[in-house]
């Protein structure tokens, strides 16, 4: 009997494991491995070419012209970086066989009625299989518009506006692997709660995204640090060149700290004059991190600097650190306008696209094909171990779930000769910063 007991036993087992194994788009969870990184040694984003025809097809949406083309050199780096790698291992397992990378450049020259022109031709002339992008929350509203009319699979990997995600614009296609601004602003808030600044100047730029990381500051601070005070609240235009007029609110509001999301050129622009108008209080940032823009107001000043972000380049894992040597040691061999110490370390933007771009081919690969409908299955509850630690995918509205990092920027340090960078990082448990559910969107009730 005991023996029969025993057999029932080990059937029972081996059959709730086989009926685990065939629920669709059901799979273990996954891990960066940097040591499976092929050799970079060779790979210069300027001269990497990618191969065309039977391939995966990623549209790559980003600013390549106009006021915002840095953030196209920004994004081809990074996914030229793992398309390479991918590339040289062989490529991708889909639909029965192996398949290489292409890249196609989308050229949303940062205005609306372009961006949805060149979406709608990468899907229905390039056939892409992914449109990967792109800078500012309302350019990605209309990608990914354009992706749920086409069915085709997009990834936000960097624009952080809970509206992106609501019940009026959420749809099956769009998956986000960045931190949203309520998980920045509870991140940053937390921070401070254990800081004696109180008194807050919120300064952002004029469109959703700006207005959204003042909301989800200012629900930060409601909810971990109740004494603290907005004593001043600006939007600015997009691509402003002079900031005075903003500033000299800030200093007569008796501000003691900036709070802002801006991104480039309106963060650095803005740092540079506050600095040059002898403004010292610390600056609580999400973008404002650049080489570049901490050498121009000499290494001590950058000091005032407050990060908070998903990804650091001062994170100590033994993912990150292989990325990181990795990365540096390629970097040293890059082509014009690759050639400077602004591309040498991966730090905050570059490390976060990457991060999320591999485990956007690691949900591609594990479920098998590019049927949209099996990588939806199988990227919703997902669980991947990056660079910085775990992420989860949230079912319901397609938002990661992550830690969160903040840290002051130190100089000397070891990232930047010049300017002031990353000090040591304090990891945020993504219990202080999970973003809400969407309370419009019925798929999450």
């Amino acid at each position: 009997m005991k023996g029969c007991k025993r057999i029932s036993m080990i059937v029972c087992f081996c059959m709730l494991l086989l009926v685990h194994a065939i629920v669709p788009g059901q799979t273990a969870a996954a891990a960066f491995d940097p040591a499976k990184i092929a050799d970079m040694s060779e790979f210069d984003p300027v001269k990497t070419t990618f191969p065309e025809g039977d391939t995966v097809k990623i549209g790559l949406m980003e600013a390549f012209s106009g006021p915002g083309a840095a953030n196209g050199r920004y994004y081809w780096l990074t996914n030229s970086w793992v398309v390479y790698d991918l590339n040289k291992r062989g490529g991708i397992s889909v639909d029965g066989k192996k398949k290489m990378v292409e890249i196609i450049k989308g050229d949303t020259q940062s205005k609306p009625a372009v961006t949805k022109k060149t979406a709608e031709r990468l899907c229905l002339e390039d056939k892409v299989n992914v449109l990967w992008g792109a800078s500012g929350s309302h350019i990605c509203l209309i990608i990914q518009k354009v992706a749920e009319k086409y069915k085709v699979i997009y990834h936000n990997p960097m624009s952080l506006s809970p509206s992106l995600m609501d019940g009026t614009n959420f749809n099956r296609y769009a998956f986000r692997t960045c931190l949203d601004s309520n998980m920045f602003g509870e991140a940053m808030a937390y921070y401070f709660s254990k800081r004696p600044e109180k008194k807050f100047y919120i300064l952002n730029q004029d469109y959703s995204y700006g207005h959204d990381m003042a909301q989800g500051f200012k629900a930060g601070l409601k909810k971990h640090n109740p004494d603290a005070v907005i004593v001043g609240e600006a939007f600015h235009p997009l691509f402003l060149k002079d900031f005075a007029p903003y500033l000299t609110k800030v200093q007569g509001a008796g501000a003691e700290v900036i709070f802002s999301g801006d991104w480039t050129p309106d963060g650095p622009n803005m740092l540079k004059q506050a600095v040059g108008m002898g403004m010292s209080l610390p600056i609580a940032n999400l973008y404002i991190d650049s080489r570049p823009a901490m050498e121009s107001i000499g290494g001590p000043a950058g000091r005032i600097m407050i990060n908070a972000n998903d990804y650091m380049v001062s994170v100590d894992t033994p993912q990150n650190n292989a990325f990181v040597k990795i990365w540096h040691e390629s970097s040293k061999d890059w082509s014009a306008p690759y050639d400077t110490d602004e591309w040498i370390w991966p730090v905050t933007i570059f490390g976060r696209c990457v991060d999320a771009t591999y485990w956007m081919f690691d949900v591609i690969e594990r479920a098998g094909t590019l049927d949209p409908e099996k990588i939806i299955a199988t990227w919703e509850n997902d669980e991947y171990t990056g660079l910085m630690g775990k992420m989860k995918m949230r079912a319901c509205d397609h938002q990661v779930i992550r830690d969160m990092f903040v840290t002051q920027f130190e100089f000397p340090n070891k990232w930047h000769e010049k300017g002031a960078s990353y000090g040591k990082a304090e990891r945020i448990s993504s219990e202080y910063c999970t973003p809400p559910v969407p309370a419009d969107l019925d798929r999450c009730k």
